[in-house]
């Protein structure tokens, strides 16, 4: 038996370290960032993960794992941003900004535990190219949106995309981690 929450937790609690040490090293400088520009950094990462799939060739050492790292806290910050707004100078401290991330990561991850049951881990059975390409679906579904200046006649909003590919991109980690173990 699978313990999904238990790996939840360890594989963002990577995330989460690195969001707080680049917090102590940065600010909140990301607070400026519009909600396009934080969609475009996480497509940039998904396109670099869709490359290292595809390409035999890596020019640059770090592989996947960083960059599925970086989807999470990016799609996180995104999270943030819908729900604080955009600002022109940065206004978090460290311990806000990590309440932040944490309430979202909260919710985010009782989504995933409530699709999980639902869907019975199906998750567990996919290839990690799989949900790289579903990162990028829900991407351009998040384009789509902003194109549409947030606007859905039938469709979840922006900020569940954002969960999903958090959720996406946590379950990339649990099975290369698990991948790792096996060898």
């Amino acid at each position: 038996m699978h313990n999904t929450s238990l790996q939840y937790d360890q594989a963002t609690a990577i995330c989460r370290e690195l969001f707080i040490n680049k917090m102590k090293d940065y600010g909140s400088a990301w607070r400026i960032l519009r909600l396009p520009s934080l969609t475009d950094q996480i497509f940039i990462k998904a396109q670099r993960i869709r490359g290292l799939q595809e390409n035999a060739v890596q020019k640059i050492a770090e592989g996947q794992e960083s960059e599925f790292i970086g989807i999470i806290n990016y799609s996180i910050m995104a999270l943030i941003q819908l729900d604080l707004g955009v600002v022109e100078q940065p206004d978090l401290d460290v311990k806000v900004a990590t309440e932040k991330y944490d309430e979202h990561l909260g919710v985010t991850k009782t989504l995933m535990e409530n699709k999980n049951h639902d869907y019975g881990e199906a998750w567990r059975e996919m290839r990690i190219s799989s949900l790289t390409d579903l990162i990028l679906q829900k991407l351009l579904r998040v384009k789509q949106i902003e194109d549409n200046k947030g606007k859905t006649l039938v469709s979840e909003g922006i900020d569940a995309n954002y969960q999903d590919m958090v959720n996406y991109a946590v379950f990339a980690l649990i099975l290369m981690n698990q991948v790792k173990q096996e060898c």
